[in-house]
């Protein structure tokens, strides 16, 4: 595993629209691996592909209750609302209150390709929407409530 680079708001990257990822092998799985590790070192709940440079449409996440990897992520259902204080690793010491559902659930595939269904309310739901818009080039400050501002 290898730490990689967190790409930071600026670089055009962000804004482009990842790929569907078509090959399940070690490739990937090192990607996989080497989020896995990026994230956890900036103390992070999850980091999109995109974040590292990578157009290829692949997530990871953990906010505390173990890692979840998402590949070709795709939001099915959701529910509810939630306004709470969101930040991001591309955009380092920045926050801002946001508005996002409150419980959704996503389909995805794993590391092999196998599709697997998650559901997740609160902060899971939260990081698996904001995960979700980078694949699509969408920053979280795309959500910041009308009269807030990004602080920090």
């Amino acid at each position: 595993m290898a730490l990689r680079n967190i790409v930071e708001l600026g670089d055009p990257v962000l804004y482009k629209k990842s790929r569907p990822v078509e090959k399940f092998d070690d490739r990937l799985a090192m990607l996989i691996d080497d989020m896995f590790e990026t994230m956890y070192h900036g103390n992070g709940v999850g980091l999109a592909a995109v974040q590292v440079g990578i157009l290829k449409r692949v997530v990871v996440i953990d906010i505390g209750e173990g890692p979840m990897e998402l590949v070709n992520p795709e939001i099915t259902l959701e529910e509810g609302e939630q306004i709470s204080q969101e930040g991001c690793l591309s955009l380092p010491n920045k926050w801002a209150t946001t508005k996002r559902p409150k419980r959704v659930q996503v389909k995805a595939q794993d590391r092999n390709g196998k599709w697997q269904v998650f559901t997740g309310e609160d902060l899971k739901a939260k990081a698996f929407c904001h995960e979700i818009d980078h694949l699509d080039g969408i920053l979280f400050t795309s959500h910041i409530i009308e009269g807030e501002s990004l602080q920090g």
